[in-house]
């Protein structure tokens, strides 16, 4: 049987990578912010390593949402009690903190592994465009 050699990364370099959350629909950004913080977009990606870049996420207070979205997305929560269930619509969040739900679905879109908020705590949020993140420029 033939074995199969895997080459691990000595050091992993992170970069800053900026996404603009106004332009494309919530969900294509959240998938776009998962992807680059778990670091699925390098040639040397290793599931079980944390590999991942750092995100800022700009003008994440002009999220756009397609459909009716909005008025119908309902966001769930239970107390462990019976009958402790609790629901908040997407407008409700949006006006509490828009930068919530952008994390929530990011948060989702990462697997369960231990490592987890070590991952979401690179990803920056921003309101508007001005920040004081480095960059690199490619």
């Amino acid at each position: 049987m033939k074995t199969q050699k895997i080459t691990l990364p000595k050091t992993v370099s992170r970069l800053w990578h900026e996404i603009d959350a106004s332009l494309i629909p919530m969900g294509r950004v959240a998938t776009q912010i998962a992807n680059i913080l778990r670091g699925k977009h390098k040639r040397n990606f290793t599931p079980h390593m944390d590999m991942g870049d750092f995100v800022v996420a700009t003008n994440v207070d002009k999220l756009k949402f397609t459909g009716r979205k909005i008025d119908q997305k309902k966001y769930f929560r239970h107390s462990g009690y019976l009958g402790g269930i609790k629901q908040r619509s997407l407008k409700v969040l949006l006006q509490k903190n828009s930068g919530d739900v952008l994390k929530r679905a990011v948060f989702s879109m990462i697997d369960d592994l231990k490592f987890r908020k070590k991952i979401m705590s690179r990803l920056k949020l921003v309101n508007g465009i001005e920040h004081s993140y480095k960059i690199d420029i490619k």
